[in-house]
């Protein structure tokens, strides 16, 4: 055979009951939950802000960073509510490259799966724990949502996962807020599709069961640009996109019609200082366009605590990206208060 059988997996009620969630904690995430729920359907008329590194890479810059987010997101609570983005899966379009703390603990070091799940869900609740802030993260593999499920506010399902069958449906069973983005070719429809699979009720394998679910009214679109047949980047945040996606959302049975615009990705062609531009324009948008403004939710933004990125080396700086590019603490403080400043 073609597999090399190395390790079995522990289950999810095994991590769990390693590093458990704390009353506490879970009373916390239970409001939060709430919170980004009623702003997903339009009782909370606060603004999204999903913000963090491309990679959570490292616990201790990582938890530094959420900590410092944390402060700020006391300043803003009255216009917006902060999500920290900590992202323990990474896609990689050719397979190769670092794929995340889930599956390499230590960037220099070979895969260790295990420790992996271990390292995520450390992280995740030393981060709840030291910022007071429950947080999104990728559902890269759908058989991983059981080791976290109790611990994100937030879920997105990646441009090249969107497609999927096996994450369409399994989203349809999360019981919390869940982003489906744009495909990299940048096709609004199969993103609406895959929000409608997300939205209803499903009968699937999952986790060796035979499961059903109850359908997600949570899922939503998330806007981050594509890339053309010839290799180009092209934008989907301007004004005429919005309103093109409004429009298709009348057309089909979704209910909660929502939007996140990812300011990095395709939108900015990875280059993270456009960002801010495209956040303000952004803003601008929704103050002109009834539409635009029931719509578009929030956006999501890359950025750590030093601008850039870096190649993995024995030499790593500090809280600065070992994937994408990313905007650095000073910049991403001023853009969120410009964010509130833009929703007066």
């Amino acid at each position: 055979m073609s597999f090399t059988y190395i390790n079995p997996m522990p289950s999810p009620e095994e991590i769990k009951a390693q590093y458990p969630m704390s009353d506490a904690l879970k009373q916390l995430k239970a409001q939060r939950d709430a919170v980004v729920s009623d702003i997903i359907t339009g009782k909370d008329d606060r603004f999204l802000v999903i913000i963090g590194p491309c990679s959570a890479d490292n616990e201790d810059s990582v938890c530094e960073y959420t900590s410092r987010l944390a402060k700020v997101a006391e300043k803003v609570k009255d216009k917006i509510f902060i999500v920290p983005r900590v992202y323990t899966n990474k896609p990689r379009t050719t397979g190769e490259g670092y794929k995340g703390i889930a599956s390499q603990p230590d960037p220099l070091k070979a895969p260790d799966m295990v420790e992996g799940l271990i390292a995520m869900r450390k992280m995740h609740i030393r981060s709840i724990e030291e910022s007071g802030m429950t947080s999104a993260d990728e559902m890269l593999y759908p058989e991983n949502w059981g080791y976290v499920e109790d611990l994100l506010s937030y879920v997105a399902i990646g441009a090249r996962s969107v497609e999927d069958q096996h994450h369409r449906l399994t989203v349809s069973g999360f019981d919390v807020a869940s982003g489906m983005k744009n495909p990299t070719s940048g096709d609004f429809s199969v993103m609406l599709n895959s929000v409608y699979a997300a939205q209803h009720a499903h009968h699937f394998t999952f986790a060796g069961y035979e499961v059903k679910t109850t359908g997600n009214p949570l899922a939503h679109t998330i806007l981050r640009g594509a890339v053309s047949k010839h290799g180009n980047t092209t934008q989907n945040y301007h004004y005429e996109d919005m309103i093109r996606l409004y429009d298709m959302y009348q057309q089909m049975d979704l209910v909660n019609p929502a939007t996140i615009i990812d300011a990095n990705h395709s939108n900015s062609n990875k280059q993270c200082r456009q960002q801010i531009r495209i956040c303000r324009e952004v803003l601008h948008n929704r103050r002109h366009s009834t539409e635009i403004k029931d719509l578009v939710k929030g956006v999501m933004i890359e950025s750590y605590l030093v601008e850039g990125n870096q190649k993995i080396s024995d030499h790593q700086v500090y809280g600065q990206s070992i994937t994408d590019a990313c905007l650095g603490w000073e910049d991403s403080e001023a853009l969120i208060y410009t964010i509130a400043d833009m929703l007066d």
